[in-house]
């Protein structure tokens, strides 16, 4: 690519989505930006947006030129401050993906952190798909599991995550307690709806419990949490979730072998950007006595 001028065009039109948008952030007539759309979709052999009555949405290709463009606007800025001697702001966006089984922890420090930074855009972005940092999907990444060892990215163990067994008080008065800890023979359980989850809690659940008594199943952890808290059944909670919510009673001690251990990951061209060390250093704070309770 050897036009900065149309790539940094198309970037703000997905980024605004429109003609006349972009072309005011970027100081420019309107004719100017459709001039470089069209150039660097000729020059591409590809669409790279989809015209409609309200603007402009990328395509797939459109969105992987975003993704490359955000991150090299991200280390333009962070060139560009340095120069001019601002390179500690805390500015533009931040992006921050996580397992949205981490959403009551993460929550309030994303927003405690975008409270300091008022001139700061906080997104967070969960879900099962793997963000590329690479392409800038995500200035900061909080993975579970084994240590991510993509060659290009900085990891760093965060926390393990401490899991074991819950049921409600309801569930306890109306089937009992399991007589001693392992014994769930008779016992109704929630679980995980994928069969082929890495997650150890899920995968011993499945070893040690009879697939008929997992008699409510889903992919998805908040619909898994209601379950048990309505007393359907028992199911893995984190312990530091389970010590915020009410009525609940813990069926055995954790075991190591459902700890699931967590990774700060990000990039390593933007590992030093103001915005990543500030927001790292704030959450590695926030975090101190998570692995603890």
């Amino acid at each position: 690519m050897d036009n900065w001028d149309e790539v940094r065009t198309a970037y703000y039109v997905a980024k605004i989505g429109t003609v006349s948008g972009a072309a005011e952030v970027m100081g420019v007539h309107h004719a100017t930006v459709i001039r470089h759309i069209d150039a660097i979709e000729t020059r591409l052999g590809a669409r790279l947006f989809q015209r409609h009555a309200r603007g402009y949405s990328p395509t797939e290709a459109g969105e992987d030129l975003l993704r490359v463009a955000q991150a090299t606007d991200d280390q333009l800025s962070q060139l560009s401050g340095r120069i001019k001697g601002r390179g500690d702001a805390v500015t533009g966006e931040l992006i921050v993906t996580s397992l949205g089984s981490l959403n009551y922890l993460l929550l309030p420090v994303l927003t405690a952190f975008q409270g300091d930074y008022p001139n700061l855009v906080v997104r967070y972005l969960t879900g099962d798909r793997l963000f590329r940092l690479e392409y800038g999907e995500a200035h900061v990444a909080i993975r579970a599991g084994r240590a991510p060892d993509q060659p290009d990215n900085v990891v760093q163990p965060f926390f393990h995550q401490k899991l074991t067994l819950y049921a409600s008080e309801d569930y306890v008065a109306r089937h009992g307690r399991p007589k001693e800890m392992g014994a769930y023979g008779n016992h109704r359980f929630v679980g995980s709806d994928d069969e082929n989850t890495r997650a150890p809690y899920s995968r011993w659940m499945r070893e040690h419990v009879p697939m008929q008594n997992i008699i409510f199943r889903s992919g998805d952890v908040h619909a898994l949490r209601e379950a048990v808290m309505q007393g359907v059944g028992i199911g893995f909670m984190p312990v530091t979730l389970a010590q915020k919510l009410p009525g609940l009673v813990q069926m055995q001690p954790p075991l190591d072998a459902w700890t699931a251990p967590l990774w700060l990951v990000t990039h390593r061209d933007l590992h030093r950007t103001a915005k990543v060390q500030a927001f790292l250093s704030f959450l590695k704070e926030q975090a101190k006595d998570w692995a603890s309770e």
